[in-house]
């Protein structure tokens, strides 16, 4: 049997990245419709190697004619259209942060919560809505789940070098923009960040809280709450760093059962979408640079920590497009073709 599918936000960086992993992955799909605003109606897209879609305007959009729908065109559209869509039959696996923290949508990343898929259909309680995570989150729980299965995980703290991509194409623009700017000796005008992003690291991501965190900070220590276990206590501090693909973390955990370097590693080397690349020697770890353009989460530098009992410290990489979004976003929608889940 194949599905229909429908990718809202298709002309957006992640939106064309789940174009790409659809077709890359051989997903079971007899039509794909590619969704956006009107203004994008009847542009061409690239969908595998071979064959194009057709933009068409979301606003016009019948749901009921879709099985599956992977939102990511931001929070205010996902708000808007989503519920339609669910009402309407369709699963819709949404990539924004509308829906992550509503007791009724599921958070899922496969390698780690699949089973929370089961509460998705209104017959279930649910929405016919499925939230994808942070993709700084994603990432993080990915490697953290098979250390809290083994050991107990009880504090995370946590340091993120995030990629411009994870604020969409303008985002991107802007740093290609200053940097060729900044070679040519023109003026550096911060648009879309606070600050100037170029050659630059800026430690703010999203919106102050009232105490001085900021949304993305609290959001890594919500949705890892969520997805994992609420017990797990997790402080992150994030930063945006002049790279274009690619989220970068630094990871200090403490575990209930003591855990050594050598331990994890074999566990880690083991992991569901986890690669190990762990050689305490030049080269012998992986960058975002590497990681772009991958599936998996890279973990390198992986050590015990002495300031702590049952400490650990490692450094966690992936590409933020695709692990933390599109990605993330397909293997949940194969997960329910495999759960069979229905909207109808």
């Amino acid at each position: 049997m194949g599905y229909r599918v429908a990718v809202v936000g298709a002309t957006g960086a992640v939106g064309r990245e789940m174009l790409q992993t659809l077709a890359e992955r051989n997903f079971p799909a007899d039509k794909v419709y590619a969704l956006a605003s009107s203004k994008s109606i009847g542009r061409e897209l690239s969908y595998g190697e071979d064959d194009i879609v057709t933009v068409e305007a979301l606003d016009q959009f019948d749901f009921s004619t879709a099985d599956i729908a992977l939102f990511s065109a931001g929070g205010d559209t996902s708000k808007a259209y989503a519920p339609k869509a669910g009402e309407a039959g369709c699963i819709v696996i949404d990539n924004s942060s509308a829906f992550r923290m509503d007791d009724d949508v599921p958070l899922i990343v496969p390698e780690v919560n699949p089973d929370a898929i089961e509460g998705t259909t209104v017959a279930k309680g649910g929405r016919n809505i499925i939230a994808n995570p942070n993709c700084s989150t994603a990432q993080l729980v990915v490697a953290l789940k098979p250390l809290h299965d083994a050991f107990g995980v009880r504090r995370v703290v946590v340091s993120t070098y995030q990629a411009v991509s994870g604020a969409g194409r303008p985002a991107m623009d802007e740093l290609f923009n200053q940097t060729k700017g900044i070679f040519v000796n023109d003026a550096v005008k911060p648009e879309l960040f606070t600050k100037q992003i170029a050659f630059n690291a800026i430690p703010h991501i999203d919106v102050f809280m009232d105490d001085g965190f900021t949304k993305e900070e609290w959001k890594m220590t919500a949705e890892t709450k969520k997805i994992m276990d609420p017990s797990i206590d997790l402080v992150a501090h994030c930063v945006r760093i002049p790279v274009f693909v690619g989220h970068s973390e630094a990871v200090f955990i403490e575990t209930d059962k003591p855990i050594t370097d050598k331990s994890a590693r074999t566990l880690l080397q083991d992991a569901p979408g986890v690669v190990v690349i762990d050689h305490r020697a030049n080269e012998g770890y992986v960058t975002p640079h590497e990681a772009a353009g991958e599936d998996a989460v890279y973990i390198s530098r992986i050590r015990s920590d002495p300031t702590v009992e049952n400490g650990l410290v490692f450094w966690c990489v992936s590409d933020n497009l695709r692990k933390g979004a599109a990605l993330n976003s397909v293997q949940i929608a194969e997960l329910v073709i495999e759960r069979g889940i229905s909207g109808r």
